[in-house]
């Protein structure tokens, strides 16, 4: 089993950048894809981005995609979101979690242990 904590979110007006990071249980950290999906009040679960066991290949969502950057570093056992010029519309909760396959897929059924979230807020 994985544990999966996520930080980093926060207050931002629009413009500003968060990093979330999401650190991970357990020594097998390495061996998960991961994903980072958000939920908006009212909406269902989106998702952003996702990252294969050794960083070299990312997937992004259309509406995030040049603003948005996952990485990993797998000696912390962490997978981080760097999000940049957010809008009012990125305002979610934000939740990593290990993705069952890969290539991923971008539904939340893909995904086996998931984090509490992390609250961003993009202010107009």
């Amino acid at each position: 089993q994985v544990q999966l904590v996520e930080s980093g979110g926060g207050l931002v007006q629009a413009g500003g950048s968060l990093r979330l990071s999401c650190a991970a249980s357990g020594r097998t950290f390495s061996a998960y894809a991961m994903g980072w999906f958000r939920q908006a009040p009212g909406k269902e679960r989106e998702f952003v981005a996702a990252i294969n066991q050794n960083g070299g290949t990312t997937y992004y969502a259309d509406s995030v995609k040049g603003r948005f950057t996952i990485s990993r570093d797998n000696a912390k056992n962490t997978v981080y979101l760097q999000a940049n010029s957010l809008q009012p519309e990125d305002t979610a909760v934000y939740s990593c979690a290990t993705a069952r396959t890969w290539p991923v897929v971008r539904t939340p059924g893909g995904y086996a242990y998931w984090g509490q979230g992390t609250q961003v807020t993009v202010s107009s």
